[in-house]
């Protein structure tokens, strides 16, 4: 919902059309927030060759399915997160990656000015239904977490959940998350952990799928604290890491909770899709082996899976 009212929107940088391309906003050379810093001087900021087309494929991968049955999923794990997060009235929340806006709901049901952007189009427009189906004044955007449009120290706190961990670029990343947060404000993320449920299920998306683009490391790096705590190192103070569950549910069993991730959930279906049938079934095979060892559901044809995540916060200095 776009409203002038809204002073999100009003201050969005005045730069950020110039980063505009076939509605992808592409980082400079030059890193915005601070142009003296060399984005190579840390171990995880290679360059990334062909970065539109990397940028342009992961946008393809979440536009695909329909991530917003996904998202219905993990509500409870949205609300719980949210409950520990200071919602004011009236403080400015940016909900960075935003899907279909679970966090940015909340935030608004609580009287927060609050603002979601996402790479994905058609899951922002998801957001605009859901916020005009409840009333609620949201602005909801498309946009890339690595090139943020917005003003300087602009948000009280920046929320991501299972989001902002799958820009290629996590350096990035992480000086804009640091950029657009007020001093004294807080950056605070959902990150699945390598050690997980769902890390285990990269592992056999792994085992079945080429390799990812040279110099994009792997999006779990944002679940393992040591990683995290490098990456917050500079900027960041008050860095609390914790280990949480987010129990997942299905009304079906395992091997249907495959196909429902493979009908809906973008980056499953493309996986699929780039595979000939006999890999396919192999595939399959592995992801079905895997949902019913961690099925934990007593009830006969249902699915619940308890998914390790690492909540991250950090106060900005």
């Amino acid at each position: 919902m776009y409203n002038e009212e809204n002073p999100v929107r009003l201050r969005r940088k005045d730069d950020a059309a110039a980063h505009r391309r076939n509605g992808l906003y592409i980082v400079p050379d030059t890193n915005r927030a601070n142009p003296g810093r060399d984005i190579n001087s840390r171990p995880d900021s290679a360059p990334v060759p062909n970065l539109q087309a990397v940028k342009e494929r992961m946008k393809a991968t979440w536009e695909s399915g329909d991530f917003g049955q996904i998202a219905r999923s993990i509500e409870n794990v949205a609300e719980e997160f949210m409950a520990q997060r200071p919602l004011k009235a009236g403080s400015c929340v940016l909900d960075a990656a935003c899907g279909t806006g679970n966090l940015a709901m909340i935030a608004a049901r609580h009287g927060c000015v609050v603002t979601g952007i996402d790479i994905a189009s058609n899951l922002i427009h998801q957001a605009r239904t859901r916020a005009d189906a409840e009333g609620l004044n949201i602005v909801f955007e498309e946009g890339d977490v690595e090139a943020l449009p917005y003003a300087d120290e602009q948000f009280d706190l920046v929320v991501s959940m299972f989001g902002v961990m799958f820009a290629p670029r996590p350096e990035v990343t992480t000086d804009e998350l640091r950029r657009v947060t007020k001093v004294g404000g807080q950056v605070a993320m959902a990150n699945w952990t390598p050690s997980g449920f769902i890390g285990k299920m990269f592992h056999v998306f792994k085992a079945h799928l080429p390799p990812p683009p040279t110099g994009v490391p792997s999006p779990m790096g944002w679940g393992d604290e040591a990683t995290v705590r490098s990456r917050l190192q500079h900027g960041f103070e008050d860095v609390r890491v914790t280990r949480r569950i987010a129990l997942m549910r299905y009304p079906f069993g395992s091997a249907e909770t495959v196909e429902f991730f493979r009908k809906y959930y973008g980056p499953t279906q493309r996986a699929f899709a780039s595979l000939d049938a006999a890999a396919q079934a192999a595939f399959r095979g592995d992801l079905v082996e895997l949902q019913t060892a961690n099925n934990i559901s007593k009830e006969p044809g249902t699915t619940e899976v308890a998914a390790e995540y690492l909540e991250v916060v950090a106060t900005r200095s």
